[in-house]
C-alpha cells in the first residue's frame, strides 16, 4: 500500500506505515506496483488505439504513464542533469535541490518524452501492449538494486534514508519479478531488455556516484525513468531487427 502511494497519484483508502524508511522496506513491492501501472497503460493504448492514429496514440499513452506516477521520476531526471552543470560536488548537490528547472533539465525531458512516443508508437501492435506491460515493472526493480550497491551523496537525504532501510533480499527479488514479467510477455526479448536496463541503470548511477560523491533520490527516479526507455528501445531493436 505505501509503494502504491509512493510511486502513483491514485488515491488508495486506508491507512498505511509513513517514512522513508518504511518506503525503504517496501521497495520489494515495487515492481509489483509497476505491474499494476503497466495494466492500467495496456487498457489506456487498447481504447486510444481504436480511436485515434498510432502517433497520437502514443502520445495520449504516454502521457496518461507520466501522470499516474505524478512526474516523480522526471523530476528526477531534470534534476540530475542540471546538477552537472556546477563545478564540483557541493555545488551540484545544491542545484539539485533546487525545485526551479534549468535548461539541461528541460531539454533532457524534452528528448526523453519524445523517444519514449516514437518507440511507442513505432512498436508492432502485437508487441506493443506486451512492451507496455512490462515496461513499468522492470523500471521499478531499480531502485533497490541501486540502494545495495552505491553509497549515499548526502547521509541525511531523502535517498539515504531510503537506501539505508532497503532489505537485503530486496534486489533479488525485484530483479527475479522483473525478469520473470519480461520472460512471460516477451519471451528472449524481455530478458534482453531487462539486461539492457540493468546495465543502463547502473551506468548511471555510477556516473552520477562520481560527479555527486554517491547516489540521491532523484538518482533512483532518473534510473527508472532511464531503464524503461532502454526496454523500450530495447524491444524495439528487437522488433526491427527480426523484421527486417
Amino acid at each position: 500500500m505505501l509503494a502504491a502511494r509512493y510511486l502513483t497519484i491514485v488515491p488508495l483508502p486506508g491507512r498505511a506505515p509513513t517514512g522513508l524508511d518504511a518506503l525503504g522496506r517496501a521497495a520489494v513491492w515495487f515492481p509489483v506496483v509497476g505491474l499494476g501501472l503497466g495494466l492500467v497503460l495496456v487498457l489506456t493504448e487498447r481504447v486510444v488505439g481504436r480511436l485515434f492514429p498510432s502517433l497520437l496514440a502514443a502520445l495520449l499513452t504516454v502521457t496518461v504513464w507520466k501522470l499516474l506516477t505524478g512526474g516523480l521520476h522526471l523530476d528526477g531526471v531534470a534534476d540530475c542533469l542540471d546538477g552537472l552543470t556546477g563545478r564540483d560536488p557541493v555545488q551540484r548537490l545544491a542545484i539539485m535541490r533546487d525545485s526551479r528547472i534549468g535548461a539541461f533539465g528541460a531539454l533532457g525531458l524534452i528528448v526523453l518524452m519524445l523517444l519514449e512516443v516514437a518507440a511507442v508508437a513505432e512498436l508492432s501492435p502485437g508487441s506493443r501492449w506486451r512492451t507496455l506491460l512490462v515496461v513499468p515493472v522492470v523500471g521499478r526493480a531499480m531502485p533497490a538494486l541501486l540502494a545495495r550497491l552505491f553509497a549515499r551523496a548526502r547521509p541525511e537525504g531523502q535517498g539515504a534514508i531510503f537506501a539505508a532501510s532497503v532489505p537485503r533480499t530486496a534486489a533479488p527479488l525485484a530483479l527475479a519479478l522483473a525478469a520473470l514479467a519480461g520472460l512471460a510477455a516477451l519471451g528472449p526479448a524481455g530478458l534482453v531488455a531487462v539486461a539492457v536496463a540493468g546495465l543502463a541503470a547502473l551506468a548511471l548511477a555510477r556516473f552520477m556516484a562520481g560527479r555527486l560523491g554517491g547516489i540521491t533520490g532523484d538518482v533512483h527516479g532518473a534510473a527508472i525513468e532511464v531503464a524503461e526507455l532502454a526496454v523500450l528501445l530495447t524491444v524495439s531493436a528487437w522488433t526491427h531487427a527480426r523484421l527486417g
